[in-house]
């Protein structure tokens, strides 16, 4: 943290986001010793930004992080509900709360940008949805009160909320005022502790709230299944068994989830790269365009297979396209995580170059592309 000249504390971003993706990894992974835990975790994050960098997501802004920092060893919630992700069947547990068109898809904007949430299939959204109640707010009244035990995650609708926390002298000060979006809430229920800060509505407003038991099953869950499923995948993946296993789990993190219909572009010959693509399931069109300009299928990948990475091998332009045969499902690899997780593979696509080039032989007759597949 932070003071301005002004006296008003600040949390920076980047203190926001490493300490949420620490969270979660505690929390799925439940290691015996915090403390090398946080250790190794930490070093491998200096480690991958030595190597590659890391863009922050968009980050939120959360009510809990100054407290948890500052002061040690605090009483747990009384509500503290053990959650093992593994153990849970779904069943009779969702939560539903019913809404409105209109409130749908109001709430569907308010939450799309949350960096908890934005990981979530379209299926795991609507659970999000269905979950979350409505809850209105008179000007100077408190949603949340430093000190209490955690019960609901927030996201804003409308209106002004300012976050407070006591200071030595025990007077409430201002650290932070949400204009009309943002969430709070979500570190007292994540790690069952006491809220740290107080929320105070500066106007009247509107809050979409999910209360503490759903919020963990969701959030955990998902990440859990999305880690569980992305492990599978890099599993029957050749090029990735020379990943050690914490860098095989960082990239099971890092994958994002993409679903294409039939005949859907993924990949256009000539675009610029932004990541690369590993098949989850489905079948994906290779397609290339020839010295008479016209568009060659040139292979057919499926489960297991990968493409996309030689255009950030090479920094050139796409030199094929890719398109989605039926329902295709894919894992996406953004191009900073590209650079920060599979330095160890490297060598290894850049031999494939030449593997590609022979391709190009057999069926144009000559060399005159890399092909971005494999």
């Amino acid at each position: 943290m932070s003071r301005t000249p002004s006296g008003k504390i600040t949390v920076p971003d980047e203190l926001r986001d490493v300490l949420l993706e620490f969270t979660i990894s505690y929390l799925l992974d439940q290691p015996p010793d915090v403390v090398e835990f946080a250790i190794n975790f930490f070093t491998n994050m200096r480690e991958n930004r030595r190597t590659g960098g890391r863009s922050s997501p968009d980050s939120i802004i959360s009510d809990d992080e100054p407290e948890i920092l500052r002061k040690e060893g605090r009483r747990k919630s009384v509500f503290a509900e053990t959650y093992d992700p593994s153990d849970d069947s779904d069943e009779g547990q969702k939560v539903v709360h019913p809404k409105t068109d209109e409130q749908r898809k109001s709430l569907a904007e308010s939450v799309k940008n949350i960096l908890l949430f934005r990981s979530l299939d379209k299926e795991q959204m609507n659970e999000v949805l269905d979950a979350m109640f409505e809850k209105r707010v008179n000007k100077d009244e408190f949603v949340i009160k430093q000190g209490d035990d955690g019960d609901n995650f927030y996201v804003i609708e409308s209106g002004e909320f300012e976050a407070y926390v006591q200071d030595d002298s025990g007077e409430p000060m201002l650290i932070h005022t949400y204009h009309g979006k943002g969430s709070f809430g979500e570190l007292a229920l994540l790690y069952n502790m006491p809220r740290a800060a107080s929320i105070k509505a500066a106007s009247q407003g509107a809050l979409w709230a999910m209360d503490r038991i759903t919020f963990r099953r969701i959030v955990l869950k998902s990440a859990f299944r999305k880690r569980k499923m992305y492990e599978q995948l890099i599993d029957v993946v050749p090029m990735l068994k020379t990943l050690q296993n914490y860098e095989r789990m960082n990239l099971a993190d890092a994958l994002i989830p993409k679903v294409y219909q039939e005949g859907e572009t993924i990949i256009k010959q000539g675009d610029s790269a932004d990541g690369m693509y590993f098949v989850e399931s489905g079948t994906v069109r290779i397609t290339i365009i020839g010295d008479n300009n016209q568009e060659t299928e040139i292979k057919r990948i499926t489960k297991g297979s990968y493409f996309g990475e030689l255009a950030l091998v090479t920094h050139k332009p796409r030199a094929a396209s890719a398109y989605s045969v039926g329902e295709t499902k894919l894992a996406f690899l953004e191009v900073d995580a590209f650079e920060r997780l599979l330095g160890p593979c490297m060598d290894i696509m850049k031999r494939n170059i030449d593997d590609y080039e022979t391709q190009l032989v057999k069926i144009f007759g000559s060399k005159q592309n890399i092909s971005d597949v494999r």
